[in-house]
């Protein structure tokens, strides 16, 4: 049965849907327990299927041009929230999702941001909501610090299966990823949760997250452990996957030591591009080879990588096996586009590692 939390939704994307820069939308098209999509904003791609345009798979959400095209398709009762879908370097919202954040707020609609750009804090935004009595959640508002929790050493109680799916880059599919393995796991009879670390997850409807980059640095550490624990003590999964955030390397998101420290994950599973050369967003700045990669990774966190997963971006769908057989080649380790190709592969090899 389909499990939605909170409700009937529009995805904001305009300009950025199918680019690095609209990665939160993907992951609502591609997956969300938390709404039920009805549509994507982009006038790019208006008129046709979201699934198709991402993934060549048809899905049965639209892509509009504007809200009110949306709305006159869908009726103004179908629709509770509006979704900023953007995720622009730096997280600031442009002035036109400014705008159209003010017209769904016209329309009644409730709006979640998981921008840098805190909308609570724009004094038209907070009046207008106000007064047509709607909702207003920025998913990167830090929580009060009375909330917030220190490391303490709890994670060693974890008896379960923890894998972390880091990644070579940022925007590059590692939520993606982890979602499937999840997916996988439960498709097999099993028993997965998902640790989301970023606002996607969080907006995907991941019950045990936090928001690693919106966090106090003195209590990463410690939201990353309570996450763990949390999603342990409640659920007694088989296994846990804890989403990586950036890249060890990546000159502006070096993310994932605080996963390796404070998750510490039992192995780990590393996303990478191999037709992507430079950093995401970094012209000049060349991404480090796989193997370095891979050893940084096993150095600093004791634990080893056991497979590399395939984002397929600039190639086409028989490029993607070769691409898969030259990473196994150069690293020694299987290699899988679980996006592609689904993760039953993945999951078996993930399967024998349960304690």
């Amino acid at each position: 049965m389909e499990r939605i939390i909170d409700g009937n939704a529009l995805v904001y994307a305009d300009g950025a849907f199918n680019t690095p820069n609209g990665k939160t939308a993907h992951g609502l098209v591609r997956f969300t327990e938390r709404y039920r999509v009805l549509g994507v904003i982009d006038r790019t791609y208006a008129g046709r299927d979201a699934g198709e345009v991402l993934d060549g798979k048809p899905n049965g959400i639209p892509v509009f041009d504007s809200l009110e095209g949306a709305m006159n398709k869908l009726g103004t009762r179908a629709l509770s929230y509006f979704v900023i879908g953007l995720a622009p370097d730096g997280g600031r919202l442009p002035p036109e999702g400014r705008q159209a954040v003010m017209e769904a707020l016209g329309h009644g609609l409730n709006v979640d941001s998981g921008l840098h750009d805190f909308l609570y804090k724009d004094p038209d935004i907070a009046r207008l909501a106000k007064e047509k009595g709607c909702q207003l959640r920025d998913i990167r508002r830090t929580p009060e610090r009375e909330d917030l929790h220190f490391f303490s050493g709890k994670i060693e109680a974890v008896r379960c299966l923890k894998v972390a799916i880091l990644g070579t880059d940022s925007a590059i599919g590692k939520r993606t990823t982890a979602w499937l393995l999840v997916h996988g796991f439960r498709e097999a009879g099993l028993k997965a949760e998902m640790v989301g670390t970023g606002q996607t997850a969080w907006l995907q409807g991941a019950k045990y997250s936090m928001i690693m980059d919106s966090c106090i640095n003195d209590f990463v550490s410690g939201e990353i452990e309570h996450a763990v624990h949390e999603a342990w003590a409640n659920e007694h999964p088989d296994l846990i996957v804890i989403e990586g955030q950036g890249s060890l390397m990546n000159p502006a998101y070096p993310g994932g030591f605080e996963i390796l420290a404070a998750g510490r994950p039992d192995f780990v599973i590393l996303q990478h591009a191999p037709k992507r050369l430079e950093y995401d967003g970094f012209p000049g700045y060349p991404l480090h080879p796989l193997p370095h990669q891979i050893q940084a990774i096993e150095l600093i966190s004791g634990r080893k990588v056991i497979a590399v997963t395939i984002n397929h971006e600039g190639m086409e769908p028989g490029e993607i096996g070769p691409a898969c057989e030259a990473v196994t080649a150069q690293t020694g380790l299987p290699a899988f586009d679980v996006l592609a190709h689904g993760p039953g592969a993945l999951t078996a090899l993930v399967k024998k590692y349960l304690r």
